[in-house]
């Protein structure tokens, strides 16, 4: 069974930017002017695990014109440069130094420069230095920022209140007091190493860091991130709870040739309808969850009307692209909860060796989700493995206890706290992908599988036979038993996965064959009909209206407009995919993915209707 085809991702070498602590660097002129005329910031433009790509950018923001620069830093042992331009780079033990080249000194009032390299090893730099000044602009070589505290610790929560404490930072002339952040915006600031933070809503999530600040006013990194939900205010939607779930995927490379970007949640009313976001996709490499896409990510800056808030991005702003948007979304709609997807049709390749070592997996994919950076953003983590002990875009032979091997660490590592997801196939048949698998030993690490009932036929087999790519149930002339949803469900119930557990899938795209003559399912095709992004797959917003359904099949609709046929659902078709789900005990239902919808949500408004 085929899953969905993944849209090329941008490149984002250089686009990336990551302000760190020692960020702004000080002018070239004179320590008494230069303080304030220039400024530099770093970026870690890509990551692969076991390397990166780095660059610095200079900017004059000064009224005089710059004639040379030399930035320093050091990185831990085991971090080092490999290669770089625009440059000269040079070591000295662990001790960068980098020179401008003969022709990209000279730096007019308002201009900058970026210089870029390739390094070996995960650290960051620190103790930065320009013309051996410091680097935030302000004050003498060798007043460092303070460290980073202490994960905040919570206690004493009520239905509006929590108290804070944590462990004190470092400097070297002291640290005068601590930034208390919550969801990284700044609440109080104190001199004490405990906070009680008050007039918050009850049964609502918050997340809490800190900041230290020295006698020089520089401050350190943030710390760790604490999540705290406050008390009373009912429940959370899921599993269990007589809620059922309503989670649709967000696809990270959309904002780019579908303009699509978290706002569209909003304006088409569709963030007032679901439960659940997936994000989708973080990569598995070497073993281990990475970036995605960073610029889409964490870098890509909003103006005032693209964004959730109607406030743009600024130049040094800590957190932008979706991340920030996400996190701008759930403070308009608190109910939301989202998950970090990782693997997918294309990236599920580093699963093989991720289940070598699943507690080192479960640690790296623990450490970027809860990256302080944008900690308060997820509630939890889905894999998206395609396939276990199976065969995707690659083959794995894990063997069938990897998933829930893998499952457990996840769970271990994440805590009863976080959500632990995963996506899986929905090939029912007879020895088929569920039946490789240990998916019902898995499920108890699990709140719920995403069960993907849907690319079950497409023109992948360009001369047919036409068939719905996501039918429910079976019906006479079906090209193979066991493709359904009704199939799949049904199989992994027998495995002792909960119904409460499993998640319907639905597709708001169709698949479609063109050079067909006949209209019912089952007819000879030529190949596949051209699609705006994909041959053989359009959006359902797309084929509403160029080529609207003349029947269903299979609790599924198609259509036949001249020589193409296309399988896709309507509102009505989900309806009754609802109904049958609750008949089931689902949990609920999940879709591939909201840009496929109509501007004003109309398939989320049908799961969400036929949900409740």
């Amino acid at each position: 069974m085929r899953f969905r085809q993944r849209a090329r991702l941008r490149a984002v070498a250089g686009l990336t930017t990551l302000l760190l602590p020692f960020a702004a660097l000080v002018g070239l002129a004179s320590p008494a002017s230069a303080a304030t005329s220039v400024t530099a910031t770093y970026a870690k433009t890509q990551d692969w695990g076991s390397g990166f790509e780095g660059k610095w950018t200079v900017k004059n923001t000064g009224t005089t014109s710059i004639s040379s620069w030399t930035v320093e830093w050091d990185f831990p042992s085991g971090t080092s440069v490999t290669s770089a331009w625009d440059a000269d780079v040079t070591s000295s033990g662990t001790h960068w130094t980098a020179k401008n080249k003969s022709w990209n000194g000279t730096l007019a009032a308002g201009a900058s420069i970026s210089f870029g390299f390739n390094g070996s090893g995960t650290g960051s730099p620190s103790n930065c230095k320009l013309n051996g000044g410091s680097c935030d602009g302000t004050t003498v070589p060798g007043d460092a920022a303070p460290s980073a505290p202490g994960t905040p610790t919570a206690s004493s929560v009520t239905d509006t209140s929590v108290k804070l404490s944590w462990s004190a930072a470092t400097d070297d002339k002291g640290v005068k007091n601590y930034d208390v952040l919550r969801d990284g915006a700044k609440v109080a600031t104190v001199t004490t190493t405990s906070y009680s933070d008050t007039g918050l809503t009850a049964g609502t999530d918050y997340s809490y860091t800190v900041q230290a600040r020295d006698t020089a006013d520089q401050t350190g990194p943030v710390s760790g991130a604490v999540k705290v939900h406050t008390t009373g205010g009912g429940t959370d939607p899921g599993p269990g709870t007589g809620s059922k779930v309503k989670l649709g995927y967000f696809t990270e490379w959309g904002v780019y040739g579908r303009n699509y970007h978290v706002k569209n949640l909003v304006t088409s009313g569709s963030a007032a309808k679901i439960t659940h976001i997936n994000y989708a996709f973080g990569n598995v490499q070497g073993g281990k969850c990475t970036i995605g896409d960073a610029y889409a990510d964490y870098d890509k800056a909003y103006t005032a009307d693209q964004s959730v808030s109607g406030v743009a991005d600024t130049w040094d702003q800590p957190l932008r692209g979706n991340f920030n948007q996400l996190r701008q979304l759930k403070a308009k709609y608190p109910n939301i909860k989202v998950l970090w997807s990782f693997g997918g049709w294309t990236w599920s390749g580093g699963f093989t060796d991720a289940a070598k070592n699943p507690a080192a997996f479960a640690q790296s994919c623990y450490d970027l989700v809860e990256d302080p950076r944008w900690a308060d953003v997820f509630d939890g983590i889905d894999i998206d493995w395609e396939y276990p002990n199976a065969c995707g875009l690659t083959c794995d032979t894990s063997g069938p206890a990897a998933i829930k091997t893998l499952t457990s660490a996840l769970r271990t590592k994440f805590g009863a706290n976080n959500l632990v997801t995963a996506a899986i196939t929905a090939d029912g048949s007879d020895g088929g992908k569920i039946d490789a698998a240990d998916y019902g030993g898995a499920a108890a690490s699990l709140d719920w599988y995403n069960v993907m009932t849907y690319d079950y036929f497409g023109a992948w087999d360009k001369t047919g036979p036409t068939a719905p790519h996501s039918p429910l149930t079976s019906y006479s002339g079906i090209p193979k038993e066991g493709f359904t949803s009704a199939a799949a469900i049904s199989k992994l119930k027998a495995k002792g996965v909960p119904a409460s557990k499993l998640l319907l899938g639905i597709g708001f795209y169709g698949r479609g064959w063109t050079g067909v003559t006949q209209s019912a399912p089952g007819g000879t095709a030529t190949g596949p009909a051209t699609g705006t992004y994909e041959q053989g797959i359009e959006d359902y917003k797309v084929l509403k209206t160029s080529c609207p359904a003349t029947g269903t099949v299979g609790g599924t609709a198609y259509a036949h407009c001249g020589t193409n046929w296309w399988s896709y659902d309507t509102p009505a078709t989900i309806g009754s995919k609802m109904s049958w789900a609750k008949s089931q005990g689902l949990g609920g239902a999940f879709f591939w993915e909201f840009s496929g919808d109509t501007g004003n949500g109309e398939l989320v408004s049908a799961i969400n209707s036929g949900l409740n």
